[in-house]
């Protein structure tokens, strides 16, 4: 677990589920959020030495003509190649623990941070050193294959098959300390962080509690 003096929770949930919503929620409280999908899309910048992996390793094809990564291609390639997907983690997910770990290094003011990882689960025990507890954000099945159906403009088909690419909901919970069910309304999901943000003040401050 964390030995960091500053509480650290990990923030995960399955595509579909509204991790990203949940993550929005914290910040809005005021509490950092390290996202580890914003540190990969840092490295696969053109010039990164990933992208540069990636194209050598996997396809220079998922290079877009002006230098980027086309990351649509990219995706499909992973759902349909379960090599390409492992050569892929093993490019990028090395580099994105690094940089969580450094940024978690530095000072903080905040009363703990949140490092929203959508693949925590598939990462083995890679980001537990880093981590003091684990919040999972749930949902039904059939609600996640909805709203991944609608965000991507793709067929329920196509929306199970990117789910099936992740761990199972089972896999995930597995991993819980906490745990956020998010079916209902944006102001429900509101209220349930906040409540965690309660919990979290008082763990990371216990002497204040009350």
């Amino acid at each position: 677990m964390n030995s960091s003096p500053h509480l650290t929770i990990g923030l995960t949930g399955g595509i579909g589920s509204g991790k990203s919503a949940v993550a929005k929620a914290f910040m809005a409280l005021g509490i950092p959020v390290v996202c580890t999908d914003t540190i990969a899309r840092e490295h696969v910048e053109p010039g990164q030495p990933a992208l540069a992996e990636i194209a050598s390793e996997i396809g220079a094809d998922l290079i877009c003509a002006d230098g980027t990564l086309d990351r649509r291609a990219l995706r499909q390639r992973i759902v349909a190649d379960a090599a390409a997907k492992a050569r892929l983690e093993a490019i990028v997910h090395p580099r994105i623990r690094a940089e969580v770990a450094r940024r978690l290094a530095m000072p903080s003011d905040a009363p703990y941070r949140v490092v929203d990882i959508p693949l925590l689960a598939e990462s083995g025990d890679d980001y537990r050193p880093l981590l003091s507890r684990v919040l999972v954000v749930d949902a039904d099945d059939a609600v996640r294959v909805q709203r991944v159906a609608v965000r991507d403009g793709v067929d329920a088909a196509a929306a199970r098959q990117l789910m099936a690419t992740q761990a199972s909901r089972e896999a995930r919970l597995a991993l819980a300390d906490d745990v956020i069910v998010n079916e209902g309304s944006l102001e429900e999901l509101a209220d349930r962080v906040m409540a965690l943000d309660r919990l979290y003040r008082m763990l990371a401050h216990p002497s204040q509690a009350g």
